[in-house]
């Protein structure tokens, strides 16, 4: 999958594009998407994705000097474009939505986005699609831009699961409430965070709980707590999830030794391959799924007492892995 960053595609070669910020890549812009690759194969044309970075509700928060009002993120960007490679995607373009390009006209940005800058053939949208500065654009005036500029322009209705419409919204308040379960079914897979380790202040290894330290590189993350998590990246033997490790992880801002506003996914793994040796995770690129939320973060009064809460925590991730079956812990 080709990464690019701005609007201009190198090249001669139309494609077949879709618009959005796909935050969390969940079963709605997976069907969008299944659309998107089968027109750009019957049309000989490569797939293609414009996103945004930041989103573009960032951007307008920060404008106002409101920046609680921008949305929880579900994932990163490093997660976005995984998940699009998964999908069969052939080129992401990347767009930094900044105070130009929020004051774009919708004509401009047909002309110069869709038609000269991505040489758009295929258009497909959502259906509460809107464009340009204000949200001017609409469906039907794209529909009847296509139709002159040359190139074809299609609309997705919403997708439904259980009469629920799927929506980064509707993800977004599962995971806030600690509903994995509806969350993965949302997504379509159970829900994850990706990112190289970090080398931290080694505190959990003197309190005897070495983890593993992910930075979540949003200030304000969908899901926060304790979860019991299944961590892929580091080998391991087989059984459920081969290659994978059960663990007990931390993600939020660690409010007992920092609260300093950076996110941190703190993972640790009730079973460590002895082959990786005490510094064997370092660099290396995880993905960890979030399968059970133990309970919210906690402010604990001094270290002894956040040993005693993280043990407490471990044992019950021990039960639940138990319980599903799983002999490493």
């Amino acid at each position: 999958m080709q990464i690019q960053r701005g609007w201009r595609r190198p090249g001669t070669a139309g494609c077949a594009v879709t618009i959005g910020n796909f935050d969390g890549v969940h079963r709605g812009h997976q069907a969008m998407l299944a659309l998107l690759t089968n027109e750009a194969r019957h049309r000989s044309l490569p797939s293609c994705v414009m996103t945004f970075e930041p989103h573009p509700r960032d951007h307008f928060a920060r404008k106002a000097g409101k920046p609680e009002a921008a949305p929880a993120r579900i994932g990163t960007l490093r997660d976005k474009l995984c998940e699009l490679q998964r999908c069969g995607v052939d080129e992401v373009v990347v767009l930094p939505f900044n105070e130009a390009f929020a004051a774009m006209p919708p004509q401009a940005f047909i002309d110069d986005v869709l038609r000269e800058g991505l040489r758009a053939k295929y258009v497909l949208v959502g259906d509460d699609f809107n464009f340009g500065a204000k949200r001017a654009g609409n469906y039907a005036m794209l529909d009847a831009a296509g139709t002159a500029a040359g190139f074809d322009v299609a609309r997705m209705n919403s997708y439904e699961v259980h009469g629920l419409r799927v929506s980064s919204s509707a993800v977004r308040e599962a995971l806030a409430r600690g509903d994995m379960a509806q969350a993965e079914a949302l997504l379509g897979r159970p829900y994850s965070i990706s990112g190289h380790v970090l080398h931290g202040r080694k505190l959990g290894r003197d309190l005897g709980f070495r983890t593993l330290n992910l930075l979540f590189a949003h200030a304000r993350p969908a899901a926060s707590g304790i979860f019991v998590v299944r961590v892929h990246g580091l080998g391991g033997p087989g059984g459920p999830g081969e290659g994978t490790l059960p663990g007990v992880a931390s993600l939020g801002v660690r409010p007992t030794v920092e609260d300093a506003g950076r996110v941190l996914l703190e993972v640790h793994c009730l079973h460590w391959p002895e082959t990786l040796g005490l510094n064997g995770g370092y660099g290396r690129l995880l993905r960890v799924e979030l399968l059970h939320k133990l309970h919210d973060e906690l402010k604990y009064d001094g270290l002894a007492a956040l040993q005693e809460g993280i043990a407490r925590d471990t044992e019950a991730a021990r039960a639940w892995w138990r319980a599903a079956g799983e002999t490493r812990v």
